[in-house]
């Protein structure tokens, strides 16, 4: 069973405050250091096919790096939601909400929601 949002959130403060990292775990850091990462799990599908990049976790290799970035982007994500007081899981549920009353089942739209 995997680790519950807020224990992560949690774990990850604990973390830097050991090493005294937070002076750097600004709102501003924290969002260029996730576009970073989030650009480095781009970077291991930038030149896949389609096809190649819907078996990527089939390869141990690939899935690792992938596993990784993911872990990366999350971890920033969390810092991010922990400095700035936002429950990620709340701010989420909220946006579906949204999303599911602008794009109705019944409805199919050419967009993809944001």
């Amino acid at each position: 069973m995997s680790e519950d949002l807020q224990t992560l959130q949690r774990r990850l403060a604990d973390f830097a405050a050991a090493r005294d990292w937070e002076q750097y775990h600004t709102p501003k850091n924290l969002a260029a250091a996730l576009s970073v990462e989030a650009a480095e799990l781009v970077e291991i599908f930038q030149w896949l096919t389609p096809e190649q990049s819907a078996k990527i976790m089939t390869d141990p290799a690939s899935a690792a790096r992938v596993e990784d970035e993911v872990a990366d982007v999350l971890a920033y994500l969390l810092q991010f939601c922990g400095v700035l007081g936002i429950d990620a899981a709340a701010a989420l549920a909220a946006k579906i909400e949204r999303n599911e009353e602008r794009f109705p089942a019944n409805r199919p739209s050419r967009h993809s929601p944001e």
